[in-house]
């Protein structure tokens, strides 16, 4: 019997059985995924200083790729930011993992059900288990506001170099539809580039084809062409407001829970990165493994996460309820002409008190009373007005 079941292997549970591994070798777990091969579809980014240096020591064997500096642009408007940036890929994940404890590693195993101290399969198998982490990614729940990052990413080998040095992490002089949009670009090397076309919007319906098409035409319109190598798409929270204690009561009791499922993930830019990293650290250094206290531990975690980020939340509030969709973007333009540091601040979700002043100061980009319609926090989902 295994001391704990990780039941998803996306990049949250990925990270604790490889913290795990590290830190704790007596401990006995798998990893089970649904699919062929831990990681899925997914590219994971985030910028350097998100986490702290020790971490990135940690991950290091897991990056696709990093650059110096970022760029954006807006109408009328571009900047460069200073600043590393990297990438993890799935494949890259998936073949790290693997090679440090393949035999803990089972893939094609999709589970029906959860509890605190087992999971029973598809296949109708019983697995015991002293504790159990659920990471399968976002659950509906009613207890929780949400907006929706949706997007669809096309990697292109292309047929002549792209000479991009850094990636373009929003470019918003695209056409504004369903809400705030932008195109997002990673320069994977010489020839090949990501492009994912964004929305910043009310509903988590995803056009697949419509956007991959509106990926191709920008691709085009900056010289881009080749052949696409492989696609990703996506739904990602954007957190309003909710009721965290009462979502993270939601299920079984007794089971950890991880990533998305734990809404560890920055409520404005959707990066579940470093929120992954810091979970991984803190349970690999927990002195009891045990299911309740596991279970404990993890959801203390994710309600200490949360209640620190009302600020974001207020702010995204704001972006969704309080601005006109196509007109979305002004707030973004006019965050990202304030400092660097505190646009930096701003991503790991480590700002100040002044930081905060700075960012509402001045003449809002929204109309006054809707903004301040906006300031009580929603405790479970509201439809948009």
């Amino acid at each position: 019997m295994d001391d704990i079941l990780l039941v998803g292997g996306g990049l949250a549970n990925g990270l604790i059985a490889a913290r795990l591994a590290e830190r704790r070798p007596q401990v006995r777990f798998t990893v089970l995924e649904a699919g062929d091969a831990l990681g899925g579809n997914h590219t994971w980014s985030f910028h350097a200083s998100d986490v702290g240096a020790a971490d990135r020591d940690f991950f290091a064997p897991f990056l696709a790729a990093s650059w110096a500096g970022t760029d954006v642009h807006f109408p009328g408007f571009s900047r460069t930011l200073p600043g590393g940036y990297a990438s993890i890929s799935s494949a890259r994940l998936a073949a790290a993992l693997a090679g440090r404890f393949a035999d803990r590693i089972r893939t094609g195993a999709p589970v029906a059900t959860v509890a605190a101290d087992h999971v029973v399969l598809e296949d109708g198998t019983r697995l015991d288990a002293g504790a159990v982490i659920d990471g399968r990614g976002a659950a509906p729940s009613r207890h929780l506001d949400l907006g929706w990052q949706k997007f669809v990413g096309l990697e292109l080998r292309l047929e002549r170099p792209h000479r991009l040095t850094r990636p373009i992490i929003m470019d918003a002089r695209v056409t504004q539809l369903d809400g705030y949009r932008f195109v997002y670009v990673l320069p994977l090397d010489a020839d090949t580039l990501l492009v994912e076309d964004t929305y910043y919007a009310d509903g988590p319906d995803l056009s697949a084809e419509a956007v991959r098409a509106r990926v191709i035409a920008y691709a085009a319109g900056m010289g881009w062409r080749g052949q696409v190598a492989r696609s990703e798409e996506g739904v990602l929270p954007i957190a309003l407001g909710g009721d965290i204690a009462a979502f993270l009561g939601e299920g079984p009791a007794g089971v950890a829970r991880s990533g998305l499922r734990a809404a560890l993930f920055h409520p404005t830019t959707g990066y579940s990165l470093p929120d992954a990293v810091a979970l991984a650290g803190h349970v690999s250094t927990l002195p009891d493994l045990s299911g309740p206290a596991l279970a404990a531990a993890t959801r203390d975690f994710a309600v200490k996460r949360w209640e620190s980020r009302g600020f974001f939340r207020l702010l995204n509030r704001m972006l969704f309820r309080a601005a006109e969709p196509a007109q979305r973007y002004r707030i973004l333009a006019r965050f990202y002409r304030l400092s660097p540091g505190l646009i930096a601040r701003f991503y790991a979700g480590r700002l100040t008190l002044a930081d905060q002043a700075r960012i509402l100061t001045g003449r809002p980009p929204v109309p006054l009373l809707r903004a301040v319609r906006c300031l009580t926090e929603t405790r479970g989902s509201t439809p948009s007005p």
